[in-house]
């Protein structure tokens, strides 16, 4: 660490947004509710970086202008009270997000030195861009290609002076790495302090998922209508405190914690532009009320390389959803779909993609109500269509659709009306050599390049004799040595709690145990291959499986399950949000 590091600790981060659309209120709750260093907030998923490129090709701004709300409403009393603002709500225009808030601080009477974070817009590539998945060499004619960078130009930028610092696409985690690095300052080397800063930046990213938000075990959690927004106390051994402001709803425990680290990730190691973070060795310990401590973090060197984000426009779709009820589920949907090709044929279309989802239960929500006899309840069949030309993918299917309403299946009804079709984007993972990427700084008119600086000499970190991570074979799992087969049938989900999302066009589940004595069965039970039997909807696609032992938590990547990603996804759950619920739902022999 350098000199500078021994700043007065912890420092609160305080988050106030998980997605572009969060809840507007968030940041003058988080400013308000109490005492806080920095206030921050995520606004770019990867499908955010498709819409903001939308809405810029439509002459509208390139970032997240809710962003420019909350500022309005917190600005004045950040200032007053030395309070960071932190936002990577620049997307595709940091310069003229910074411009806006600069202009709303003139507006309000207010002095404040707005920072911004450019470099990460690598457009115009100079050559096609290689998918970091498949191989593939991109063909298309990219829209957009943000690299994402880490902490470093945020920590400059507050060291700048800056009151407001405004990014593009940086990781999620550098949001509070960056304030770690201008508070404590840490050097590239401090790997340990910055992976534990990394922990801590992922918990709090997506907002209410870190306080008991869409967690598997929801009814523990109090008055989740007014769950309050995450807080993460940040320590100067990169050791960290998950809070929320008192007397907020919500729940903060090492459950829901645990839940939020198994979000969108993939190996234990956790690149990042800044460091490796070292998931399998993170410590839970629930310290008190709504706190709950997280130590032990390790850290690697960063790779060499930055992960870069690529879009471009896929082509046109359009979706009809017609309902079936009743007797014959599947002979009506086959039906519905004869009359809806002999009208446009199925050929005419570069994809087609067609889910039969049963809904399963009757409107009291009762599973009785369905047991009317074989086959019957109530399914919704989607059909989307997906092409290059937006006039084959627009009426021309959907008016076809509707065409068929007196001459298909009894009980026809459809919950989409005819419409014309609409463009999707397709997200392209890919990478950048690190030190190709220049990012820069601009605050009060003044440009600072923040160019590589890979760590040197000795590093702090146990990267070199720390265990390898790896699934269950490899990791350190007590045997189990009782009948997997044995014990009462119940949904898995009474015992197991689950937590899955999107990683471009793979989906991970992240599956734990709350009572450390299951982990054994749990890692022996939850094989890649009890996966696939217990959800047939991943097939023959690959699957990869992690063991993280100190979280009493396995983790799968289902590569491929989403296709070209969320943008392109022609699923009803095209972010993968309720697989591990599906998984819950499922009835194995569970040991007393």
């Amino acid at each position: 660490m350098t000199a500078e590091a021994g700043r007065p600790g912890p420092m609160r981060v305080a988050n106030c947004g998980g997605f572009y659309g969060d809840r507007l209120s968030a940041a003058r709750e988080m400013v308000e509710g109490g005492p806080i260093d920095v206030l921050t907030g995520d606004w770019l998923a990867e499908l955010t970086m498709s819409i903001l490129a939308g809405n810029r090709l439509k002459g509208r701004p390139g970032y997240a202008r809710t962003f420019l709300t909350q500022m309005e409403q917190v600005l004045g009393t950040c200032l007053d009270r030395g309070i960071r603002v932190v936002a990577n709500a620049g997307g595709l225009d940091p310069a003229g997000c910074a411009e806006a808030v600069s202009a709303l601080a003139d507006r309000l009477g207010l002095r404040a030195a707005v920072a911004h974070v450019t470099g990460d817009d690598l457009m115009p590539l100079a050559e096609p861009p290689v998918n970091a998945d498949t191989g593939e060499t991109l063909r298309a004619t990219p829209l957009t290609a943000n690299a994402y960078l880490g902490g470093r130009p945020i920590a400059v930028a507050l060291e700048h002076g800056a009151d407001v610092v405004v990014t593009g696409r940086v990781t999620d985690a550098a949001l509070v790495t960056g304030p770690g690095m201008w508070w404590f300052g840490w050097d590239p080397g401090d790997l340990d302090p910055l992976a534990g800063s990394v922990v801590a930046g992922h918990v709090i990213e997506c907002g209410c998922q870190a306080t008991g938000g869409n967690y598997a075990f929801f009814e523990e959690v109090p008055d989740l209508a007014h769950c309050g927004f995450p807080i993460a106390e940040l320590y100067a051994d990169g050791s960290s405190v998950i809070t929320k402001h008192p007397g907020t709803g919500g729940l903060v425990s090492t459950g829901t914690v645990t839940a939020q680290l198994l979000y969108e990730i993939a190996s234990p190691r956790y690149l990042g532009p800044d460091v490796t973070a070292r998931f399998d060795t993170i410590r839970l310990e629930q310290e008190g009320p709504d706190r709950v401590r997280i130590t032990g973090v390790r850290g690697e060197p960063p790779p060499d390389t930055l992960k870069v984000a690529v879009t471009y426009l896929g082509g046109y779709r359009n979706t009809m959803t017609l309902v079936l009820t009743g007797l014959d589920i599947a002979a009506k949907a086959r039906i519905a779909q004869e009359a809806v090709w002999a009208r446009v044929p199925r050929e005419s279309f570069e994809r087609v993609h067609v889910e039969l989802t049963p809904l399963g239960v009757g409107e009291s929500g009762d599973r009785a109500e369905v047991d009317r006899g074989d086959d019957a309840g109530t399914a919704l069949l989607r059909i989307t269509v997906m092409d290059p030309d937006p006039r084959r993918a627009g009426r021309a299917f959907s008016s076809a659709v509707v065409e068929t309403g007196l001459a298909s299946y009894p009980g026809f009804y459809g919950l989409t009306p005819p419409g014309d079709a609409s463009p999707y984007g397709v997200y392209w993972p890919s990478s950048a050599d690190a030190r190709a990427v220049l990012p820069v700084v601009t605050v009060d008119g003044v440009r600072v390049e923040v160019p590589h600086v890979p760590p040197s000499g000795p590093v702090l970190g146990e990267q070199a004799g720390g265990p390898p991570p790896g699934d269950a074979a490899g990791a350190a799992i007590p045997p189990y040595a009782g009948d997997l087969a044995a014990g009462p049938v119940a949904p898995l989900g009474t015992v197991v709690g689950a937590r899955s999302g999107d990683k471009g066009g793979d989906a991970n589940l992240g599956v734990w145990v709350r009572d450390p004595a299951r982990y054994p069965w749990l890692a022996a039970f939850l094989t890649v291959d009890r996966l696939r039997d217990l959800l047939p909807e991943v097939g023959d696609l690959p699957i990869e499986r992690f063991a993280l032992p100190n979280l009493h938590a396995l983790n799968f990547v289902v590569h491929g399950l989403l296709g070209r990603g969320v943008a392109a996804s022609p699923l009803l759950d095209a972010q993968a949000k309720a697989l591990g619920e599906r998984l819950r739902a499922v009835c194995v022999p569970i040991p007393a």
